[in-house]
């Protein structure tokens, strides 16, 4: 029996506020479920982010089509973490192409 294209078990992360006891807030990112993905075309640049030279690292995630993925979550691969920039179905709504761009480790 074969894998597949969809080897990479992924975490899908969305954002959430939450309050702190001494007032504001902060945000924190919850892990709502779990997901198989291919990662293609990763891609690297180098890019001036707050007068900074900083890696960015672009790639296409394949996973099946969930409607509750959208642009502004977050999938965590291994040891990378990418923000979900656009969720684009396929015609039969079968296969979702998430187009991200990686998030650096704290």
């Amino acid at each position: 029996m074969r894998v597949g294209p969809l080897d990479r078990r992924c975490s899908l992360l969305k954002s959430e506020t939450v309050k702190r006891p001494g007032g504001g807030s902060s945000v924190t990112w919850t892990d709502v479920g779990k997901v198989w993905a291919e990662i293609t075309i990763p891609t690297g640049r180098i890019a001036a982010v707050a007068d900074q030279l900083t890696a960015v690292v672009t790639a296409e995630i394949r996973v099946r089509f969930r409607k509750t993925i959208v642009a502004g979550m977050r999938i965590r691969c291994g040891d990378t973490t990418y923000l979900i920039e656009a969720a684009l179905p396929d015609a039969g709504r079968v296969m979702l192409r998430l187009l991200c761009s990686n998030v650096p480790n704290p």
